[in-house]
């Protein structure tokens, strides 16, 4: 593993040199460590497809403790994780850009859909917008390049293939993705109200999550299981 100082009180773990599924396995057991056992002044991780940027507190964390931490996230990396169950996601294939993807992979337009909803997907990473999903490893017939010019305003919902990555919007703006399907299931609830239980996290996908699409040719009222 590699440290590179992110600053005076950050730091950025570089735990794997490319995607794949022993990074992902690798970014799991990293995060599942700094969940259960938190060093003292960390204020939160970010992990992404081949690192995790750790943030604390102003001058919380010295050199001694980077050592223990590294050793004992070196260990954490080595332990092997179980198999998590996938959460199913209900989707309705009727996106504008279902076309541009068949056309991009040489493909009919139901053999874009089942390529895409077969599969079960790796979530590698959070972000952009709130709870949004980088889910792989997408079928590298549906490969397709991001729009040339991004949309002014994607609904929440909306199922979408960019590159090599396919993904669930969250929030309502901008975006560059194409559009293949809908879902009504809601990936970020940022109102408490709004959760099952209070307290629990706003998202319904974290880093280290498995993803199962279930086609339908109608869209329940919420899909969040």
């Amino acid at each position: 593993m590699k440290w590179i100082a992110y600053g005076p009180d950050a730091w950025l773990l570089q735990f794997a040199d490319k995607l794949n599924d022993h990074a992902f396995t690798r970014a799991r057991a990293i995060t599942r460590e700094l969940e259960q056992r938190p060093p003292e002044g960390l204020i939160e991780f970010v992990p992404a497809f081949t690192s995790i940027l750790l943030e604390f507190a102003q001058g919380s964390f010295d050199e001694a403790q980077r050592k223990e931490l590294a050793s004992r996230l070196n260990r954490a990396r080595a332990v092997s994780m179980a198999r998590v169950r996938a959460k199913e996601i209900a989707v309705c294939y009727d996106g504008p850009d279902l076309e541009r993807v068949a056309a991009q992979g040489r493909l009919e337009v139901e053999q874009v859909i089942e390529r895409h909803w077969r599969p079960v997907y790796k979530v590698y990473a959070v972000g952009f917008s709130p709870g949004f999903p980088y889910l792989g490893d997408l079928d590298r017939a549906l490969h397709t390049p991001r729009l040339p010019s991004p949309r002014a305003h994607v609904p929440p919902g909306s199922v979408a293939i960019g590159g090599v990555h396919t993904g669930i919007y969250t929030v309502p703006g901008p975006g560059g993705w194409n559009l293949i399907g809908r879902t009504s299931a809601r990936l970020f609830r940022w109102l408490a109200a709004d959760r099952e239980e209070s307290g629990t996290s706003p998202f319904l996908l974290h880093s280290g999550d498995r993803v199962k699409f279930v086609r339908v040719a109608e869209l329940p009222r919420e899909a969040t299981t």
